[in-house]
């Protein structure tokens, strides 16, 4: 989104190694803000993080209780504080339930509800005693409706929508807001596509979202005046018929 400027922010950005955390990185960092990126996978965190200058790479699975309290302390350690908070990291999970693996359904409820909420109760204690910054947790529009080929996944979108809207209340009065992002299809790894590769068709078609698409949303819902809080946003592609 041109013309925002976050010089001297401070951002946490889980799943930042590709996709939409990716793209938030990119968004941020090209409006100035100090960037702690976060992934799983140590190789293609540090190539996002060799994009920008004011970036450290912290390589971490979210699912792990002791992660969310090393990822905020690496951030006061190498810029004092934390402004911006995107929980963004998660992992998709389809098909008919009577056969999911209980592996991947343990992996999907770690990553995409305990990973999700730990890194913002860890954050949450700095911005409360800034009595200011922000939280925007990556749901899907899986979480405003059950979609009955992604059964787990939406569950687990249902949970980011509940957790958001109640510590949306709690931090009333605080200086700290927090609301939710859901996307319908991103033409990223996700869902299958290699965002280098050829997806325009996909895009003239308006049957998928870019993931920079979702990233400029995102710095939207940052750059309101502080009295305005978007709690939720909902951004789909125009043909997806959901």
């Amino acid at each position: 989104m041109s013309g925002t400027d976050f010089t001297g922010k401070v951002a946490i950005i889980t799943g930042a190694s590709s996709g939409i955390g990716r793209s938030y990185a990119r968004a941020l960092g090209a409006s100035g803000a100090k960037l702690v990126l976060v992934a799983r996978d140590a190789a293609p965190l540090d190539a996002v993080a060799g994009e920008f200058e004011n970036a450290i790479a912290v390589a971490a699975d979210v699912s792990q209780p002791a992660s969310a309290d090393r990822i905020v302390a690496t951030a006061i350690q190498e810029y004092g504080t934390v402004d911006i908070v995107l929980s963004n990291a998660g992992v998709y999970l389809a098909g008919e339930f009577a056969q999911v693996d209980p592996v991947a359904l343990q992996r999907i409820v770690s990553v995409n509800v305990f990973g999700a909420l730990a890194v913002v109760r860890a954050a949450l204690p700095v911005l409360l005693a800034n009595r200011d910054g922000d939280v925007i947790v990556t749901s899907s529009v899986s979480g405003h409706q059950a979609i009955h080929w992604e059964p787990v996944y939406s569950a687990t979108k249902h949970a980011v929508q509940a957790f958001v809207h109640g510590v949306r209340r709690q931090l009333v009065g605080t200086g700290v807001r927090i609301g939710e992002i859901a996307p319908g299809v991103v033409l990223n790894e996700l869902w299958g596509f290699d965002e280098l590769a050829e997806t325009a068709p996909q895009l003239a078609a308006a049957t998928g979202i870019r993931s920079e698409d979702v990233a400029d949303a995102v710095l939207y819902m940052l750059s309101r005046p502080r009295h305005v809080n978007i709690r939720d946003l909902v951004i789909l592609p125009t043909s997806q018929d959901i």
